[in-house]
């Protein structure tokens, strides 16, 4: 996705929210580099669920190397015509791929003038780009930082209906390694968010 403007000041909270979204972003989109690596190697997390998966991740890292998870990488989501999981909305909410799903995030990226980036060819309903939308709409990266009331009406209509579904299968795919403490992040995350802004909204 392009940004409109470079991120503004925002409250502390909501730039480790907004991290986080580009912390699983960067992780679904391509494989971890070896300074990836070396940066989920060295984090710590609480007791919490959420500090759980992160310290998992942890370990894991610090026995994982580059080409392994390359080839993990592939073998989840590229394969040999497709891979072990397809991280698409219209996937997950239809069976298919470019659905009605994919129509509607269009729409709504085009009325908060989200582009894909040129360089971009995967459809814009991956789990990747709307966890980097979402930062995005955090931080204000594609303008002035959205309103939780827009924050939450994106979160609701596009990630909310599949992504705990999505990471919770990406925890459990034969091939994960690397990527099960990864899913289990994301399957956590998605639960605190989901939590929060019904909270906020009641």
């Amino acid at each position: 996705m392009t940004a409109a403007e470079t991120p503004q000041a925002i409250a502390e909270e909501d730039k480790l929210r907004a991290d986080l979204y580009d912390f699983l972003g960067a992780l679904l989109a391509r494989p971890p580099s070896k300074a990836r690596l070396k940066q989920c190697a060295g984090l710590t997390g609480d007791d919490s669920e959420l500090g759980r998966a992160i310290r998992a991740l942890s370990r894991v890292a610090q026995a994982t190397t580059e080409k392994s998870a390359e080839s993990e990488f592939n073998a989840l989501f590229i394969g040999l015509g497709r891979g072990e999981l397809l991280p698409y909305a219209s996937y997950y909410l239809t069976g298919f791929l470019n659905e009605k799903p994919l129509a509607m995030l269009r729409n709504d990226l085009a009325a908060n003038h989200i582009e894909r980036a040129p360089n971009v060819f995967e459809p814009e309903d991956n789990l990747a780009s709307l966890c980097e939308v979402m930062a995005g709409l955090i931080t204000g990266r594609f303008g002035a930082p959205a309103t939780l009331e827009r924050q939450r009406e994106f979160f609701n209509r596009h990630i909310a209906p599949w992504a705990t579904h999505c990471f919770t299968d990406l925890e459990a795919a034969r091939n994960s390694v690397f990527y099960a403490p990864v899913g289990a992040i994301g399957r956590a995350f998605m639960e605190i968010e989901r939590e929060a802004f019904r909270m906020t909204a009641s």
